[in-house]
């Protein structure tokens, strides 16, 4: 009987362990897919750029010149050597992105939104694993940093390259590493303890050996320059170790379905 103490409490358990269950079968992507998204071959290439351009303003994600490995890479805040096992198609074929979520959406939102396009129109399957890499500090050179605080620390960060190095707007520390591990291909992770934002620009000219450059059969090694350019404009240095990290093993992908 339900006036019976015990019994009353066995029934308003199990109605509450049903509305916990429905609300965990409730589809995860629902509350993070973009609300319209268009996907097109890329209409032209982004000078400088190998990962073309991504700007996030408003709600909306434009995306330029960009191909599945940079999406990827978006979304799970990965380096190049964190995606394996993958088919040339994630790396070798351009698109144009352009998707709306309703309103101004966090920077974190819009990520996991890109896991729900990539998982819905490109197919996007993979499984986790652990493998040894190399893995970069980005720490403060012994000489100290040479950054100066960003003019507009609440800009949004933005980077341009150019064939001699690049410039960077409202830059933080742990934006700058990201950046980074696509320059290198490995993880980077922040140790530099630096605070705020930042603006500030490398010239790669002054550490390439142009005697070596005209070689065609010696390449430069770009961790080497890098690490100079940033000891001697910047003050920062990167270091590096081995160690196990999680990695994506694609399982399977294709082209983008229809929009």
């Amino acid at each position: 009987m339900l006036n019976d103490v015990p019994t009353r409490q066995i029934v308003f358990r199990c109605a509450f362990a049903m509305l916990a269950m429905s609300s965990c079968l409730k589809p995860a992507t629902a509350q993070v897919a973009f609300d319209v998204a268009s996907i097109r071959p890329s209409s032209a290439e982004v000078k400088f750029e190998h990962d073309g351009n991504t700007e996030v303003s408003h709600g909306t994600l434009r995306m330029h010149d960009v191909t599945i490995s940079t999406c990827i890479r978006y979304a799970y805040g990965v380096a190049p050597a964190q995606i394996v096992g993958a088919p040339k198609i994630i790396s070798e074929v351009h698109y144009d992105i352009t998707a709306k979520a309703d309103g101004d959406t966090s920077p974190a939102q819009m990520k996991l939104r890109m896991r729900t396009l990539l998982a819905d129109r490109f197919k996007l399957a993979f499984h986790h694993e652990k493998k040894e890499l190399k893995v970069y500090a980005l720490t403060v050179a012994k000489s100290g940093s040479k950054l100066h605080p960003a003019i507009a620390p609440d800009g949004t960060p933005s980077h341009q390259n150019s064939d001699i190095g690049f410039t960077a707007r409202s830059m933080s520390m742990s934006d700058f590493g990201d950046y980074l591990s696509g320059v290198i291909n490995f993880p980077i992770t922040d140790h530099t303890a630096l605070p705020g934002r930042y603006d500030f620009s490398v010239d790669f000219t002054p550490y390439v050996d142009t005697h070596q450059s005209n070689d065609d059969t010696v390449r430069p090694d770009p961790v080497a320059v890098t690490n100079a350019a940033l000891k001697g404009d910047l003050g920062l240095e990167l270091t590096f170790r081995k160690e196990p990290v999680d990695v994506l093993v694609i399982d399977h992908v294709e082209p983008p379905s229809e929009n």
